[in-house]
């Protein structure tokens, strides 16, 4: 079965040193957490582009879908 998380072990027992929210410079806003053993965790939501197209006939009344093509 797939989780549905990320669990990021090598985290635990570690200890923040400075959580930073970036804002948002195109790409979305980042976070990102300075830990005192001189790592970094970088985190950010990627969205991915979806796209839908539907054939049709049109007329009077409700349109008569023909095909839907979603991607």
């Amino acid at each position: 079965m797939k989780e549905d998380y990320v669990d990021c072990a090598e985290l635990s027992g570690k200890t923040i040193q400075r959580f930073r929210i970036h804002k948002d410079a195109g790409d979305g806003p980042e976070l990102q957490i300075d830990l005192t053993d001189g790592t970094s965790l970088s985190y950010s939501v990627c969205s991915q582009t979806s796209t839908r197209a539907t054939l049709y006939k049109g007329g009077v009344g409700t349109p008569e879908i023909l095909c839907d093509y979603s991607v």
